[in-house]
């Protein structure tokens, strides 16, 4: 029988496709394992010792994690099956954050990873409902992990446990899942049960993944429903989860475990490209003209055939010279990568798609539980720069004034204690997404920018920030870039460059590489990448002016969001001088 609550998936798991290698995880440089028993053992525990403190269904628990781990796994199951809820948030947010949200989300108790998070709650603790900080690691300390399982392993009482879990119903809510936002107060989504479980059949329906036994790398924020979705998705498919160490040592753990299947963002996979290309230009001579021979050929790919037998003929070459190693330095065994979260290049889709590592590139948000569309190279699925067909059961339209529109089961129920913006937000039954788009004549959805995002200039013209963006981060000097100038005479661009290529590019021409971004050699350079990109565009929309920032965009120091999204507003207010010599000068 298929799951209907987020906690079958695991006893499904048990079931049809119980696993010694449920999770893998590092612990002083080995794997460690957890069966698929051993999981649903733990989850027990862990229902045994909330309610021993207490916890009542709809409760509401907090749980704040660095890197992927089994525990998260562990505690999620273990609170959604006695009827409480799962209040994920990222690592990255301040104190301030950390004491709206868990105050707003009347979160009980709150797990963290790390000694760092441990610090942050409790300084802001007295602000909120928080009884206890517990880590999610086994430590000699009174809030730890095992500490917290010896709670009520003496009142352990499995009757009870499952007659609370025969009492949550499919429309129950399961999870509190806080925007990170790139603007404004984080807003609480509320998701059901029925919400997720039948998003992730309707993806299901459209991947038709086959098999269990496969690799899996976890990696994405877990407090994001991208990767949640996806980690409920390989216990119901039988799959090996793998808890990559960090996002810094991601490559070698793709080595290492040879994964089948990876789920990326855009700006992970315009890294993997860059060191990629970066690796390719130390080449000479012949290898390092097939090299980009193989990238130039790639760029012209159409899927399903459409280049003709002489191009497929040049492209059995192209992956055999050359493809076929980046297949290896990702693992070998890559079946498909899936990405979300923001527009991809399609550049970058081509490139993949010749080199035999297909990117799936979907469309989705926290309110939809996550995915509305996705792309899938069977059937004809797959359109190069689109998102691909709604999944089956949506119903996807295109408002008058653009914005797309979603109504089906996976619409969330609401956000947390916000009514009014839940019906300025779910309209007669349709989500408005705040994104605009059209679809084409087969039924593909394109993203042309954020309803909010775009802008008029003093002239009148409306401005689509993400489309230029998307192409300005196509030259390897450019690592982000942002489209400015609302109600400004012309759009203008804020740039960060990419300061590995920067050096190398300096040393190349003899250039003093501390200084290279205010060189004026290296700013006329930025300027005619920016032309040659210009020309796809309209006069009005072209960029007049930029300016390059000083240093690095990050998650750390508040420009991007955990998710990698810009923070238009932080960016703005951070570089204002920039702004005003841009527009005052």
């Amino acid at each position: 029988m298929k799951p209907t609550r987020l906690f079958d998936f695991a006893d499904y798991q048990l079931k049809y496709h119980s696993q010694e290698e449920c999770f893998l995880y590092k612990e002083d440089q080995q794997w460690k394992k957890i069966s698929t028993k051993e999981y649903l053992k733990r989850a027990n525990k862990v229902s045994a010792s909330l309610l021993e403190l207490g916890i009542k269904k709809n409760d509401k628990i907090a749980v704040i994690t660095t890197n992927n781990n089994p525990n998260w796994h562990i505690l999620d199951i273990g609170l959604l099956q006695i009827g409480a809820q799962n209040v994920p948030l990222y690592p990255t947010l301040s104190e301030k954050d950390y004491a709206y949200v868990l105050n707003h989300s009347d979160a009980e108790y709150c797990f963290v990873s790390d000694e760092v998070l441990f610090d942050k709650v409790q300084k802001i603790q007295n602000q909120t409902r928080i009884k206890k900080v517990f880590y999610l690691k086994e430590l000699k300390h009174d809030c730890s992990w095992n500490r917290f399982l010896e709670i009520g392993e003496k009142t352990i009482d499995l009757a009870k446990i499952k007659t609370l879990k025969e009492a949550v119903k499919p429309e129950d809510l399961a999870t509190i899942i806080y925007t990170s936002g790139t603007t404004g107060t984080p807003k609480g989504v509320m998701l059901s049960h029925k919400n997720i479980i039948d998003n992730i059949f309707k993806t299901d329906k459209t991947l038709d993944l086959k098999g269990n036994h496969k690799r899996i790398i976890s990696y994405l924020p877990i407090c994001h429903i991208f990767e949640r979705a996806a980690s409920y998705y390989y216990q119901y498919l039988g799959y090996q989860v793998h808890f990559a160490e960090s996002i810094e040592l991601l490559g070698d753990n793709i080595r290492e475990i040879k994964p089948h299947f990876i789920a990326v963002v855009p700006r992970l996979l315009e890294k993997i490209f860059d060191k990629i290309v970066a690796k390719g230009s130390t080449l000479s001579g012949l290898k390092k003209g097939l090299f980009f021979w193989a990238i130039s050929l790639g760029e012209q790919y159409e899927p399903y055939g459409k280049n003709g037998k002489f191009y497929a003929f040049k492209l059995a070459i192209a992956r055999k010279l050359i493809f076929s190693k980046w297949k290896d330095a990702l693992g070998g065994h890559l079946e498909f990568m899936l990405s979300g979260s923001a527009p991809m290049q399609d550049r970058l889709i081509r490139i993949f798609l010749a080199a035999g590592i297909p990117v799936f590139e979907g469309y989705g948000m926290t309110e939809s539980s996550p995915a509305i569309t996705v792309n899938d190279l069977r059937n004809f699925g797959l359109k190069i720069g689109t998102v691909g067909k709604p999944l089956e059961g949506l119903q996807v339209k295109i408002a008058e004034d653009g914005e797309i529109l979603l109504k089906g089961s996976t619409v969330m129920l609401g956000y947390y204690k916000e009514e009014e913006m839940t019906r300025k937000t779910i309209v007669n039954g349709y989500l408005h997404t705040g994104d605009i788009g059209e679809i084409d004549a087969e039924g593909f959805l394109k993203i042309t920018d954020r309803k909010k995002e775009m802008f008029k200039t003093s002239g009148g013209k409306y401005i689509a920030p993400a489309v230029l963006e998307s192409e300005l981060k196509q030259s390897r000097f450019i690592e982000q870039v942002m489209v400015i100038g609302e109600s400004e005479k012309m759009p203008a661009a804020l740039i960060q460059v990419n300061f590995e290529f920067a050096k190398e590019w300096a040393l190349r021409k003899k250039l003093p590489v501390d200084t290279i971004v205010t060189n004026e050699r290296f700013i006329n350079r930025i300027g005619k990448e920016i032309e040659i990109h210009n020309q796809k565009f309209g006069k009005w929309e072209q960029i007049k002016k930029f300016e390059i920032t000083p240093d690095e965009w990050s998650i750390e120091e508040g420009h991007l969001t955990p998710t990698m999204k810009m923070k238009r507003k932080v960016i703005k207010e951070k570089y204002k001088n920039l702004y005003e010599k841009i527009f005052n000068s």
